[in-house]
């Protein structure tokens, strides 16, 4: 898997610059990790993967960790962090796990969580059991 380095980018961007971390999972060289336009960076779906591209395991609430494990990392690569997530949207295979979502959800945004939209989906490939993507301010 080729992995793309962090891109430079200044305070002030006015033309939307896209970079994909080396430390979180680095699935689709099709579209980039997170995309960083005007005061904003939003980080395209990401998976409960590890680094190594393997699946965190079967277990919804362990994949979920992953997913928010990993936006963290593609966020502060980008000089931004969990804190400064405006919106969330939380694809998920089974609609029966608001209360693993809730609780995984809690550790990562303790206080004054953001804004969340949680569609259920019909089934990603490889046994991913959800994505989340996120809307944060740089």
């Amino acid at each position: 898997m080729v992995k793309r380095s962090l891109l430079a980018a200044p305070t002030a961007i006015r033309s939307a610059t896209g970079w994909g971390s080396c430390d979180a999972t680095d699935l689709c060289q099709a579209f980039p990790q997170a995309v960083i336009a005007g005061n904003f960076i939003f980080v395209s779906g990401t998976p409960g993967i590890d680094a190594s591209g393997k699946v965190a395991s079967d277990n919804f609430e362990d994949q979920t960790r992953q997913c928010f494990q990993n936006i963290k990392i593609i966020l502060e690569e980008g000089g931004s962090s969990l804190s400064k997530i405006v919106k969330t949207t939380i694809f998920m295979v089974a609609g029966n796990d608001f209360s693993v979502i809730n609780k995984v959800y809690g550790e990562f945004f303790p206080e004054n969580p953001p804004a969340r939209s949680t569609p259920q989906v019909m089934p990603f490939p490889a046994g991913i059991l959800i994505s989340v993507e996120c809307i944060a301010l740089c």
